[in-house]
């Protein structure tokens, strides 16, 4: 199966453009699978991917079923996803003539509420990267676009140069499924990238350009890690005690709009979400906050 879970992770870089945190969580999803099936099922383990077609959904519910003596439900369902996206690719190379996976019931997980900072902790944040060198104000425009244009991660660090139009204040993303959207970058962040790009080509020192809008100290784009590391950096210099990452940033952008009266399809479509439903996760929070106004404010609550 190595052989596999590595064209599917290949596949998932190259094609998919996922983020690098998200292939590492496949590859231990894949390689915990994978030593499962040669403890129990060797015979589904045949080189390239032939063996495949011997694993049923009574297998990776047996599976399923280790996993629960140490891990929880919310857990076992991300495994349980990652091997239903294994086998789609899989019936595509036509490794499997079916999606064992989906005939699995996923365990019943608790409802999570999206963690987002309030406006003035993102406030906060934006400020924090004060310096003049070109890294810091490449920060400050990664950090100001993230909460202006509610980005994924991914997009960002795959974000090319010729996708910013700043005249427009747009933003061209490559999401999900290689599906394309155009998302508002607001006139900060917009600001932000102009000041950056205007020192952008001292991270090249003398190389030949990259086509990606955001470079590390060498020339190189950025990766999703230094990201993760320059947000925890700033956070710290605010003394926000809260856990920041980006996809709270994205979160963030989300709920704000929400809870200024912003409407829900509007937002599924900035946020490139293919359901409406996963979407829909934002109204916890509006809810949250409506309540709290009403508690305050209402002169029988």
């Amino acid at each position: 199966m190595d052989y596999t879970a590595d064209a599917f992770l290949v596949y998932l870089k190259v094609q998919r453009h996922a983020s690098e945190h998200t292939i590492k969580n496949y590859a231990v999803d894949l390689k915990q699978f994978c030593e499962f099936l040669q403890a129990r099922h060797p015979e589904c383990l045949i080189e390239k991917g032939t063996g495949l077609k011997n694993i049923d959904p009574n297998i990776l519910r047996a599976f399923l079923g280790e996993l629960f003596k140490n891990l929880g439900a919310t857990s076992v369902a991300r495994k349980l996803s990652t091997l239903r996206s294994f086998f789609d690719y899989g019936l595509k190379k036509k490794w499997v003539e079916n999606n064992p996976a989906k005939q699995v019931k996923s365990p019943k997980v608790p409802k999570r509420v999206p963690r987002f900072l309030t406006v003035d902790e993102v406030f906060s944040l934006l400020a924090a990267p004060k310096g003049e060198s070109v890294l810091e104000l490449r920060d400050k425009a990664i950090l100001e676009l993230f909460y202006a244009s509610g980005l994924r991660l991914s997009e960002l660090v795959f974000l090319k140069i010729d996708r910013a139009d700043l005249d427009g204040g747009m933003v061209r993303v490559l999401g999900k499924g290689k599906k394309e959207r155009l998302v508002p970058m607001g006139k900060k962040a917009v600001a932000s990238l102009r000041i950056y790009l205007d020192k952008r080509r001292r991270l090249l020192d003398g190389k030949a350009d990259s086509e990606y809008l955001f470079l590390n100290k060498l020339g190189g784009r950025i990766s999703a890690r230094a990201v993760e590391r320059l947000i925890d950096k700033y956070l710290k210099r605010t003394g926000i005690q809260k856990k920041v990452t980006p996809h709270v940033l994205r979160h963030t952008f989300a709920t704000h709009l929400l809870n200024s009266g912003a409407d829900m399809r509007g937002i599924q479509e900035l946020l490139g979400h293919a359901s409406l439903s996963t979407t829909q996760r934002y109204t916890h929070v509006a809810l949250d906050k409506l309540m709290e106004i009403y508690d305050k404010t209402h002169p029988k609550a």
